[in-house]
């Protein structure tokens, strides 16, 4: 890991405590006056929500398994790259997911889109200036 651009990831299935993890880092990146540039990992699936639920009941008829936590369905090529990056420059790409009707018309009023709930934002780079790179998400480094 680079000292100069660290990375930090916090992993697991929905439930494990990520989000609690990943609210108690913003308290201590808030108090040490540390800019972090946070990447959710739900924006490394590969697939938007409708898209994902066809695939799955593809798979499903065929009697194959297909979910989240598979390489199938994750671009891990991305987010290694993400991390390379980062670690090298501080730099790279990120973009989210939007879960909800709220953060559609966050992300819509900030970049002047009209996606919706289950779609992705366009992917866009890393702002300038950050401390860390604070991944929270199912996956963290794995390798192919």
């Amino acid at each position: 890991m680079s000292k100069r651009h660290p990375v930090v990831a916090v992993t697991g299935s929905s439930g494990a405590g990520t989000s609690t993890v990943k609210r108690a880092f913003e308290h201590i990146f808030a108090r040490e006056d540390i800019v972090p540039a946070v990447v959710e990992g739900d924006s490394y699936h590969r697939f938007e929500r409708m898209p994902m639920k066809k695939a799955m009941a593809d798979a499903l008829s065929k009697g194959e398994n297909f979910s989240h936590f598979g390489p199938e369905a994750n671009l891990f090529d991305k987010l290694e790259e993400l991390f390379k990056i980062y670690g090298e420059t501080g730099g790279g790409q990120k973009r989210y997911y939007l879960h909800s009707l709220e953060e559609a018309e966050e992300h819509n009023t900030r970049l002047g889109t009209s996606l919706e709930p289950g779609q992705f934002t366009p992917w866009e780079d890393i702002p300038e200036g950050t401390d860390v790179l604070f991944y929270e998400g199912l996956h963290g480094g794995g390798r192919r």
